[in-house]
């Protein structure tokens, strides 16, 4: 259900209806938007959004797909199917092509795998083209949509004979024509010409008396009459009479063709349904891609997950003045189902508001939605708003009437199924009641289980959602030192209207704004103050949270150098402990061979056996106790390193010379080469490097496969994919340091000399942190703010050593 009727037009749907429109090549197309509804058929809705992913997919391919021709037919096909009527040349021309378009769309569909496109490959198995159609048309209509000549004998024998005699007309007439020439009767530069379909001859109206024939026309000035001669008068009619001949032959066959079309009307009509669909889905991928829009996962449960959304009639008119829209994410599910946004006037409640009921009306339509990828769509049977005035002399409803009319629907209808948009709750009366009806409607709808957006001012909405499960606070976004809003939408805290620094600002007397603030009273004012701290302390901790982020990350990776290091060092230590013992051993082992030799000396002295024995077992033992050989980690066995010829290039495997480290060059900069050794990246010197052999890389790393290369196709692909413009706008710190690094590494990678990094303006802070972040890279050679005319101070350039 959706409330009010008008609602198309209240979210903005009915321009979007108006842009496909205009991307239709047909009115057949035209026709698909004109029915396009809002579903609450979760499978249908997951069909349609299918369909148009898949076309948009097609669009994007570049493959063969038919662009031209998309014509209606279907008033001809119509009229076809009654008997004794024909089609005329024109139409069965214009069949022609647009069988011609269908017959290319289906080849194209069973000529992919079926996985490949699903929904549309399923839905052309089941259109058909019968060849004899087509075959009959070709023999009739030829590439001009005229008749052919061969259509039949009869046709054939008669312009022959209509040649014929229009040759012989014209040489009677040529002779005519010189001899008035030569007369001086008619200009050097007349020619024979027509009127009323047969040929005439131009002659000076002072001279018409002098050729014997019938005046057919003359000119506009009556300086020249336009005369067929008696003598080719006859022949002319006998040209006229084959023309009749003609004319009635051509009916006859096209009769004829018409009714060869009339058994296969059914086939054709689904046909033609087809081919409107084609163009439709054509329109409506065109329109997702001046988006950037997109198909998320799709879920038949109550609930909204959202990544940078963007509204579409914004990114459409934003994009035209070259401008980007701040993108809006959201969460709705059962612990925070309804969500109160407040914040100062224009400052984006509304946009926000509105983006969200035209997001999920356009995807339950079969629109594909202009956010993230890892965004979900929920699902929803009921969409109800409460935007703009609604008053009416008519039913004498005021602004605020029309709000409570509305309201009253919303009570009535909401259930868990529902998505509801108020804008500027409560508002049109006095603010002391309209704040306690709000609270009191609001409390109601939570309990009805509900979903929605609600914008308002009131100061107890925002208490209630603070403490009501179900309910939670957003704010817009407010730069207070510039008073500028930043239409971002923070989740979980409320916003404050900033109506005492705006006044300020604009220039009201400051005894004024004071006198208003005492007026307002003390427990109010301090609320706004706390929000406004509140504002300042969550961006001092967002900035610092930031901060340790990339401290912890550095921290890591100082870490994991350490780990290694220490672990090299213990392996060092225990390899030369062993190496030591084992000279030990063999020190010992000739010891006891002389020890041996003295036993021996003593036996053969006659000494004490027993004596002789202790001996032995003590020194056994301290042999098994001291040199016992200490446990080393696993370390690459010897490996004899293998030279490969050839140049060094990104995706070589090299070794540092003078050391057994082995790296893959990472990237090529001048004489220096960025290489990886485990998971730590370096800059080294070309000529420090040898190249080896993958056998010896595997071998000595251990690793089983080689770590795909940034060469050939690959490296050409992400330099067509790669853009030296990087926005991190409504990114946090970390995750936006996380892009950051990732952009920077794929720049270096690819040889960029100069990148642009968008942060916006703000507070400044995301700023701070993308140069002291980059401040941490060697090739980074100097950081400034873009001209004033290409974003200023909210754009840093960033250009390479």
């Amino acid at each position: 259900m959706l409330y009010p009727i008008n609602l198309e037009q209240k979210l903005g749907f009915d321009r979007l209806r108006e842009w496909l429109k205009e991307a239709c090549i047909s009115p057949l197309g035209r026709a698909f938007v004109d029915k396009i509804r809002f579903s609450d058929n979760f499978g249908l809705v997951e069909k349609l959004v299918g369909q148009t992913a898949e076309m948009k997919r097609i669009m994007q391919s570049g493959g063969d797909f038919p662009s031209q021709n998309y014509l209606d037919v279907t008033p001809y096909l119509r009229r076809a199917a009654i008997e004794g009527t024909m089609l005329v040349e024109e139409e069965f021309f214009n069949l022609k092509s647009s069988l011609n378009t269908i017959s290319g769309c289906l080849r194209f569909f069973a000529n992919q795998p079926p996985e490949t496109y699903p929904l549309l490959g399923e839905y052309a198995a089941t259109v058909r083209v019968e060849r004899s159609v087509t075959d009959a048309i070709d023999r009739i209509i030829d590439e001009r949509g005229l008749i052919r000549d061969n259509a039949s004998p009869e046709l054939a024998q008669i312009r022959r004979r209509l040649i014929s005699e229009q040759i012989a007309v014209r040489k009677k007439l040529d002779g005519m024509l010189r001899t008035a020439k030569s007369s001086g009767w008619v200009g050097d530069d007349v020619s024979l010409t027509v009127r009323n379909g047969r040929l005439v001859i131009p002659i000076a109206a002072e001279h018409k008396r002098k050729f014997k024939g019938f005046i057919h026309d003359e000119s506009s000035t009556g300086q020249t009459v336009f005369i067929e001669p008696t003598d080719v008068l006859e022949a002319n009619n006998a040209i006229r009479e084959l023309e009749y001949e003609e004319r009635r032959e051509i009916n006859r066959i096209l009769i004829r063709l018409t009714d060869h079309l009339r058994p296969f009307l059914p086939e054709l009509h689904k046909a033609y349904q087809f081919l409107g669909l084609m163009d439709f889905l054509r329109a409506k991928a065109k329109l997702a891609s001046q988006m950037n829009a997109i198909a998320p996962k799709f879920e038949n449960k109550t609930m909204v997950d959202w990544r940078a959304a963007r509204h579409p009639l914004l990114h459409l008119a934003f994009q035209k003045q070259g401008k980007s829209v701040v993108p809006l994410g959201l969460e709705l599910n059962p612990k925070q189902r309804i969500l109160i946004i407040s914040g100062p006037n224009a400052g984006g409640k509304s946009v926000s508001l509105k983006t969200v009921g035209l997001i999920q009306y356009m995807y339950q339509c079969g629109l594909l939605v202009p956010m993230r990828e890892d965004s979900t769509m929920g699902f929803f049977q009921n969409i109800f708003i409460d935007i703009g005035d609604e008053q009416s002399l008519e039913n004498d409803l005021s602004t605020y009437s029309s709000h409570l009319t509305n309201m009253r629907h919303f009570l009535a209808m909401a259930n868990k199924r529902t998505l509801f948009l108020i804008d500027e709750f409560g508002t049109g009366t006095e603010p002391g009641l309209g704040g306690a009806i709000a609270e009191a409607i609001l409390e109601n709808l939570t309990r009805s289980g509900a979903y929605g957006v609600i914008n308002t001012h009131y100061t107890n909405l925002k208490v209630l959602a603070d403490k009501t499960e179900g309910l939670i606070n957003g704010a817009m976004r407010f730069d207070g030192e510039h008073l500028e809003p930043m239409y971002q939408l923070e989740i979980g805290k409320p916003g404050s209207s900033f109506a005492f620094e705006i006044a300020s600002k604009i220039g009201l007397p400051r005894e004024v704004v004071e006198q208003a603030k005492q007026k307002l009273g003390t427990q109010q004012v301090n609320f706004e103050k706390l929000l406004k701290e509140l504002d300042i302390e969550r961006r001092v901790f967002s900035e610092k949270n930031m901060e340790l982020g990339i401290k912890e990350r550095k921290l890591a990776q100082q870490l994991a150098e350490y780990t290694a290091q220490k672990t090299t060092l213990e392996n060092n230590e225990k390899r030369i402990l062993n190496e030591a013992k084992q000279k030990a051993k063999l020190l010992l082992s000739d010891t006891n061979q002389r020890i041996e030799n003295t036993i021996r000396e003593i036996k053969e002295s006659k000494a004490e056996r027993e004596t002789t024995k202790q001996a032995r077992v003590e020194l056994e033992r301290f042999t098994k106790k001291e040199l016992k050989p200490e446990p080393v980690a696993d370390l690459p066995s010897k490996v004899k390193i293998e030279p490969e010829s050839g140049a060094i290039e990104v995706g070589s495997f090299v070794r540092i010379k003078g050391q057994t480290a082995l790296a893959e060059v990472m990237a090529l900069k001048g004489k220096d080469a960025e290489v990886r050794i485990g998971e730590l990246k370096s800059n080294i010197k070309l000529n420090r490097l040898e190249k080896v052999s993958n056998k010896t890389y595997r071998e000595v790393t251990g690793e089983t496969k080689t770590r795909p290369s940034m060469t050939g196709v690959d490296m050409n692909e992400r330099q067509q994919n790669f853009s030296f413009n990087l926005d991190i706008r409504g990114k946090r710190g970390e995750e936006a340091m996380g892009v950051v690094d990732q952009f920077f590494d794929n720049a270096v990678m690819l040889g960029y000399d100069e990148i642009r990094i968008v942060h916006g303006k703000g507070d400044g802070i995301l700023r701070t942190l993308v140069r002291n972040h980059l401040r941490g890279y060697k090739q980074v050679a100097t950081m400034q703010d873009e001209h004033a005319d290409r974003g200023g101070a909210g754009v840093t350039v960033v250009k390479m050593r």
